[in-house]
């Protein structure tokens, strides 16, 4: 198996991520505790592969379970949950529920789909709401967007007093994403819908159809069927809500919603205005290059294995270049987990080209701190628009991907503390949407 080690931050969760043997690796994780809880500890060591045995014997085994029982009770319930890759090996999240309290394992497996490390992850940190989200302004409904053998959760977010109001809907970044963009304890466009309800700005946000429906991006796609067509349908549900301003509907589109935004202003072509936060300006594949750069000087290993799969992971992405099919191969042929569609459409579209054209608004944000999207892609967005009348840019230094505060550029583990959208950005986006 290649070695990879981004494959990509802006990727944050692959579409199609060892779909192979996902349900094989829960099985086992499922089996592996059903043993243990029955006290079969002989039998769930023969899991481990011969180096794992090594390190974890069948004693560790009944003391580890002894330990969890003496702490947590008896089990009362043990599934397996998540998955993702993790360099050469799969790592399986498991959700434990015992009489006195819940408890998440990982198991480690490889290639050969054997075990060869068990832990505990720390506890998760939850959500904690901004200080400027004051409920007693603002108020909340849950709907849906439908259409034919579809439907998809949404929150209509509106100010509670007053009305002619701008609406704005938020579009999310790569691959399944809730309606509040979570990731760790973080929930940028919770944080967003809040802000700007507070500040007389109403919002519509949704689940992304690939949480929802993944088995239709089993095969070939684009940007269409993942982004766009649901972004058009919350876009005529925001024209919907009592009280909206008909000439005010705004999109703001993260990362590769702020990518894809100037495409779908232009089948929006009545939208007021688009916002492109931390949205790349270079092709998708040239930024999971840059990541990867820049994870492996995170990793300060100058050895030349590491060069090595640097250099081998640069020559696997570079494959994801193409701009039409390459003779004999397939629509739904799979490169870096995505579909050659999905690369061929998204590398004849050129963003910057398509802004320049716009005559709607456009605003463009950028963290300094952020590595998923650097400040380079922001610089060729003001050098390619910094001209035009109707576009306005900020850049926040010492931001990250998802507008919060840092001390430090960093890396995926930023993502794992709570924090939220800073109130600069919010006042920025409110003041911004009402100047006329």
């Amino acid at each position: 198996m290649k070695k990879f080690f981004l494959l990509s931050a802006f990727l944050l969760f692959a579409l199609t991520s060892f779909s192979q043997n996902v349900f094989s690796l829960f099985g086992k994780a499922n089996n592996f505790f059903d043993l243990i809880a029955a006290g079969k500890y002989e039998e769930a060591h023969a899991y481990f592969s011969e180096e794992g045995k090594t390190k974890i014997t069948t004693e560790n085994l009944k003391q580890f379970w002894a330990n969890m029982e003496g702490r947590l009770g008896k089990v009362k319930s043990i599934d397996a949950s998540g998955s993702r890759n993790q360099g050469e090996y799969y790592a399986v999240t498991v959700n434990g529920e015992f009489q006195y309290d819940k408890q998440d394992f990982v198991l480690l497996f490889d290639k050969t789909e054997k075990l060869v490390g068990l832990h505990l992850p720390p506890k998760a940190v939850t959500y904690r709401a901004p200080g400027y989200a004051d409920s007693t302004l603002y108020k909340e409904k849950s709907t849906y967007i439908e259409w034919p053998g579809h439907q998809l959760a949404a929150v209509i977010t509106t100010p509670k007093d007053g009305n002619s109001f701008p609406i704005v809907v938020l579009v999310h970044g790569s691959g399944p994403n809730d309606m509040d963009e979570t990731i760790g304890p973080n929930k940028p466009f919770k944080d967003i819908a809040a802000g700007l309800a507070v500040n007389g700005i109403a919002s519509v946000r949704y689940v992304k159809r690939t949480v929802i429906y993944p088995q239709e991006f089993g095969k070939s796609y684009t940007v269409k069927e993942e982004v766009l067509d649901d972004a058009l349908q919350a876009i005529a549900l925001a024209k919907k809500v009592e009280g909206v301003d008909l000439k005010q509907v705004y999109v703001l589109g993260h990362s590769l919603g702020g990518m894809l935004a100037p495409r779908i202003a232009t089948l929006a072509p009545d939208l007021k205005g688009i916002i492109l936060a931390a949205a790349p300006a270079r092709s998708l594949s040239d930024i999971i290059i840059e990541q990867n750069k820049y994870m492996v000087a995170q990793s300060k290993d100058t050895s030349a294995v590491m060069q090595q799969n640097l250099q081998n992971a640069i020559a696997e992405i570079e494959k994801t270049k193409l701009t039409k099919l390459a003779p004999n191969m397939k629509p739904d042929s799979t490169l870096l987990g995505l579909p050659a569609s999905y690369w061929v459409d998204l590398n004849n579209y050129n963003q910057v080209e398509v802004a320049k054209k716009l005559k709607q608004r456009i605003f463009i944000l950028q963290g300094g701190y952020d590595f998923q999207v650097s400040e380079t892609d922001f610089n060729l967005w003001k050098e390619a628009l910094g001209s035009k009348s109707n576009v306005s840019f900020k850049l926040y230094p010492d931001f990250n991907h998802l507008f919060s505060q840092q001390e430090a550029k960093g890396n995926m583990l930023q993502y794992q503390k709570p924090s939220n959208v800073e109130q600069r950005t919010i006042e920025d986006l409110a003041n911004w949407i009402k100047e006329l």
